[in-house]
């Protein structure tokens, strides 16, 4: 869809933005009103009240920009993955991680949604975003290659690494498709999937698929 174009101005009243996570949101912002491939690095900076240096002190790109803080918040997925005990099953052990690392404040739901839509939606994001997939993927991995005493690019820790990915990304779909819906009961149904294998989908299997989350 073409949107028209809308030169962005720098927010009335508004400090110049000096923080990451402040050019993030107002980035987004722009992508929401203006378009992604109509907006610019310069739009961005100018909206923000900085300078076009400025920008890349945060930011290299704008495609990286779109992503915001991910590269902190796939070191803390690294990080709570290494203190999860031994004795702790695989799959419980990355259903927590994929919990967690998709928690975000309520504040945060509609902005989170917004990007979200963005990354998984369009298309000149779709060659960066998958080099941030693949990130993703190889904490997974190497988290499942020390438990089972595998290298992390032996076939069985990449291909869960594939895997836990695919559930996320088609719970995000999901809950995109449905405004009214919850994230992390779709992360759950996708991991009690994965799982239990492909019986999960047969009705002469004996599991039984988890209930849904009864909203409160």
């Amino acid at each position: 869809m073409t949107r028209s174009r809308r030169k962005p101005s720098a927010r009335v009243g508004r400090r110049p933005s000096t923080s990451k996570e402040e050019l993030a949101a107002l980035g987004i912002e722009l992508f929401m009103e203006v378009g992604f491939d109509e907006t610019s690095i310069d739009d961005i900076a100018e909206a923000a009240g900085i300078a076009r240096r400025t920008f890349f002190r945060y930011f290299p790109s704008k495609n990286e920009l779109a992503w915001g803080n991910f590269d902190e918040h796939l070191a803390g997925m690294r990080a709570s993955l290494e203190t999860i005990p031994e004795d702790v099953p695989l799959s419980d052990a990355l259903t927590t991680a994929l919990h967690d690392f998709n928690t975000f404040p309520d504040s945060e739901a509609e902005r989170h949604r917004a990007r979200m839509g963005l990354i998984l939606h369009t298309p000149a994001l779709q060659g960066y975003s998958s080099v941030m997939y693949q990130g993703w993927r190889r904490v997974v991995a190497e988290f499942v290659a020390r438990r089972i005493g595998a290298g992390p690019d032996d076939h069985i820790p990449r291909t869960v690494g594939y895997l836990v990915l695919g559930v996320a990304i088609s719970a995000y779909e999901a809950w995109l498709d449905e405004p009214a819906s919850d994230l992390h009961e779709f992360l759950a149904v996708g991991m009690g999937t994965l799982t239990a294998g492909l019986d999960y989908s047969d009705p002469h299997s004996p599991f039984t698929p988890p209930k849904k989350v009864a909203k409160q």
